[in-house]
Formats: C-alpha cells, sequence, structure tokens
C-alpha cells in the first residue's frame, strides 16, 4: 500500500477526468474545425470580414478609461511577462497541493496552446494594422483560455465533479476567460473579433488533447513504479 501510495504521490492522479474525456472530444474536435473554416476563409486578409464589422469597427481603439486600463490590464496577461507570472503562480499552487501531473499540463497546455496559435499565424496570413502584424487567431486569447481549461480540468478533478457539473465548470471557465480577453484584444484594436473566435477555438481543441497527451504518458510510469 505504501509503494502504491508513493507511486500516486510521485506521478499524481490524471489531469483529463474520466468523466468529462466522452464530452470534452467532440468539442476539441468541432473546436478545430472552427479554426480551420476561419483560417481558410480569412487566408492572406488584411481587412475586417463582414462578421467583424457587424460586431464592432475592430481597428478603432476607441476605448476609453477606466475601461481602457482594465483592457491594458486583461493586456498584459497575454504578454510574455504576465503570461510567465501565471504560469508560476499555477505551478507553485499545483506544487504544493502535490500535483507534479497538474504542474506538467499548467507548462505543456500552455506551450502547446501558444505553439499552435504562432503556427497559425503564419500559415493563415491575416495581417491588422499592416502586412507585419499577424493577427490569426489571437494568441493573447488561445493563452488565457487555456490556462482557464487546465485550471478548471484540474479543479474537476480535484473536487470529483460529475459529468454536468465538470463540464459546465470547464467550458464555463473558458468562456469566461475568452470573452474577458477577446474583449481586451478588440477593445484595444488588436485583433479582429473572428481572432479572437479563432483563438478561443485554438485553447478548446488544444487543451484536452494535451491533457490525454500527459496522461498516456505518465500512466506508464506509474505503473512501472507499482
Amino acid at each position: 500500500m505504501d509503494r502504491l501510495a508513493g507511486a500516486d504521490l510521485e506521478v499524481g492522479p490524471t489531469v483529463l477526468p474520466p468523466s468529462l474525456r466522452a464530452r470534452l472530444g467532440p468539442v476539441a474536435v468541432l473546436a478545430a474545425l472552427v479554426v480551420c473554416v476561419l483560417g481558410v476563409l480569412y487566408a492572406g486578409h488584411g481587412e475586417p470580414g463582414g462578421v467583424d464589422r457587424w460586431l464592432v469597427d475592430p481597428t478603432a481603439d476607441s476605448v476609453r478609461p477606466p475601461w481602457r486600463r482594465v483592457a491594458l490590464a486583461m493586456d498584459f496577461l497575454g504578454e510574455p511577462a504576465g503570461a510567465a507570472t501565471l504560469i508560476v503562480a499555477v505551478v507553485t499552487g499545483c506544487l504544493l497541493l502535490r500535483r507534479p501531473r497538474a504542474a506538467v499540463l499548467v507548462v505543456a497546455g500552455a506551450a502547446m496552446t501558444v505553439g499552435t496559435a504562432t503556427l497559425l499565424k503564419h500559415l493563415v496570413g491575416r495581417t491588422i494594422h499592416g502586412d507585419g502584424n499577424l493577427s490569426y487567431p489571437s494568441g493573447h486569447t488561445a493563452f488565457f483560455t487555456g490556462l482557464a481549461l487546465v485550471v478548471a480540468l484540474l479543479a474537476t478533478g480535484r473536487f470529483g465533479l460529475g459529468k454536468a457539473a465538470g463540464t459546465t465548470l470547464v467550458l464555463g471557465a473558458a468562456l469566461v476567460a475568452g470573452a474577458a480577453m477577446g474583449w481586451a484584444q478588440v477593445a484595444l484594436g488588436a485583433h479582429y473579433p473572428t481572432d479572437v473566435l479563432g483563438g478561443w477555438c485554438t485553447a478548446l481543441a488544444v487543451v484536452p488533447a494535451t491533457a490525454w497527451l500527459v496522461d498516456r504518458m505518465a500512466d506508464p510510469l506509474r505503473q512501472e513504479r507499482r
């Protein structure tokens, strides 16, 4: 029994709760499809599309204080310094809770989400405010949504939430985080609304897949230690 407990402590419980696997799989596939469709529609474009114009003028930096300060604060959380601070804080929390596998997911999830968004930017080639500003998908939105997804997945496993409660928490966290960062990006004129949608869907597609991969890689280690 001591050896089993030691193995669980070293590797940690699964980061993709079994109760959510069947539900998040289709969500991830649908999100990936949305990312691809939007990428094809706006490939090489340098102007807002019809949906963007219908929602808001995405090139107008018109937000005023105090909301401008709120938008800038949100934007900072997606910048390298702000993102690194968030990651270190969440990883520290995972380690204090003795969840090393969760700490791995935090780092891997952020890296995979941002890496995928960066790759897509170069593949799609959509720009805003000039040729040098690649915009699709929004990396800020992808990162912040992805981190919220990771935290929600860990909370679901930690508190043993069922399918309904766990799904609500995970998708709700993704929606709130994506809406908050997406608003900031559009309000500051950094992205088109469809860039934000693409970033949000990128996180929804990448994070569950990354969590599954982390579990697949860690489970054999647990078996070996037993």
